[in-house]
């Protein structure tokens, strides 16, 4: 039985196998471990995904990009269709495809076919809805059986960055595992150490979980908002003294899940009302622009290569040109802690949460074991590490320490190691 670990991400998504007795990421898109969880179908109804996906939109090919979505598990958009050529697609089909395609590269790179997986969870698909988050659960289970999978467990993704992080742990310790990904921020408390790795059953030693439905693609949103959709008209005046120009296509523009809902001949003519009567209509003419030429996933991607820019930089200029000659703003990392600072002090309150939930204090905690790519946010990082001023901080593999545990629990279920090859879910 070959198995695998799979870490569906929000914005990226990696696979590990075993391969000489240790996890091993699997290959995705032109050698690279990573392939971000994007789709794009063109006309005809032909799949592409991840960066090549990115590259044909951006190229201007006519079709449709989908980008998040993972975020549609949990949410009444993975019983909807959305509009490929002339035939309406599923979400869950959508997600289908894409993840038959990663499984198909990953057997071409582990040489054999992958039937067994773990699949990785947040702690929390949806926020303080527990029948939402077994129905996420169970879709996401369903479709990874439909695309061939024979035997399906789950791993929360927190409990799986610890399990490949234990692989160094040489003593014993109590550690937080701290999983800040594309879209929800996860944690775990975990007693580790190189006589407890082999035990067939740990869940005496995960002491809390617990986690929040932040992540780094409402990151992209708020500074979007903060920053790129005042130039297409957010928060502009009426004419009418009193009132602004509506702001829900704004939020709907910049969320990456809700982006193709304004791609509608319905949404122009309503567009063309509120030009008429908004006291700046050169601002909303540039949001119909994006509209019309369903350019929305670029205003989009602007945003998110700036967050990512900004911490390296001290100021990233996006380059907007395409909308209309000359027009550019710069955003600085101040800007970026002033429209996203909230994010960052409800993503640290998880951690007292956690401690409160396991019985302990920030003392007792050894190490903070930080993974997941919003990790890389200075204010998010530092909002964290005062939660825990006297923990030796740890930093896993940005993208895979997730998908390399869930390798590791999918050996212990389904391969040598396993002792409950029954794929019963271990505190999941």
């Amino acid at each position: 039985m070959a198995f695998c670990g799979l870490d569906f991400g929000t914005s990226n998504t990696t696979l590990a196998f075993w391969r000489h007795e240790a996890p091993e990421l699997a290959a995705l898109e032109d050698g690279k471990v990573t392939v971000p969880s994007a789709v794009f179908y063109d006309r005809q109804g032909q799949l592409t995904i991840g960066r090549a996906a990115m590259a044909r939109y951006v190229g201007g090919e006519d079709g449709r990009l989908m980008r998040s979505l993972k975020a549609v598990l949990g949410s009444a958009l993975i019983e909807e269709k959305t509009q490929i050529g002339r035939r309406a697609i599923g979400f869950r089909d959508v997600i289908a495809d894409y993840l038959r395609t990663v499984k198909a590269r990953a057997e071409a790179s582990a040489g054999e076919v992958l039937d067994s997986v773990v699949l990785g969870r947040p702690v929390f698909f949806v926020d303080d809805d527990a029948a939402a988050n077994r129905k996420a659960e169970e879709t996401l289970r369903t479709i990874a059986a439909d695309i061939g999978f024979r035997a399906v467990s789950t791993q929360f993704e927190p409990i799986a960055a610890a399990l490949d992080y234990e692989r160094q742990v040489r003593g014993e310790e109590i550690a937080l595992i701290a999983d800040i990904g594309g879209g929800t921020s996860d944690f775990s408390i975990v007693r580790l150490g190189s006589a407890r790795r082999a035990r067939a059953d740990r869940s005496g030693d995960i002491l809390a979980n617990d986690g929040v439905r932040i992540g780094g693609t409402d990151f992209d949103r708020h500074l979007s908002l903060g920053t790129l959709m005042p130039l297409l008209g957010f928060r502009s005046p009426m004419k009418r003294p009193g009132r602004d120009v509506p702001s829900g296509y704004f939020h709907e523009l910049a969320t990456w899940s809700s982006i193709n809902r304004l791609y509608s001949s319905k949404t122009v003519r309503e567009l063309h009302e509120v030009r008429r009567e908004a006291a700046r209509p050169e601002l909303v003419e540039r949001l119909i622009r994006v509209i019309e030429e369903q350019r929305g996933h670029t205003l989009a991607m602007e945003a998110e290569a700036a967050k990512i820019a900004l911490a390296d930089v001290s100021r990233a200029d996006v380059a907007l040109g395409w909308l209309e000659a000359g027009l550019s703003v710069g955003i600085t990392p101040e800007e970026l802690v002033t429209h996203t600072h909230v994010l960052a002090g409800r993503i640290a309150a998880r951690v007292a949460l956690c401690l409160d939930q396991a019985g302990l204090t920030a003392g007792d905690i050894d190490a903070l074991f930080l993974t997941g790519g919003s990790t890389r946010l200075a204010h998010v990082r530092a909002a964290i590490l005062a939660t825990l001023p006297q923990a030796r901080v740890v930093d896993g593999d940005t993208f895979g320490s997730v998908g390399t545990g869930l390798a590791i629990e999918a050996a212990r279920r389904y391969g040598d190691l396993s002792r409950n090859a029954d794929g019963r879910t271990s505190a999941a």
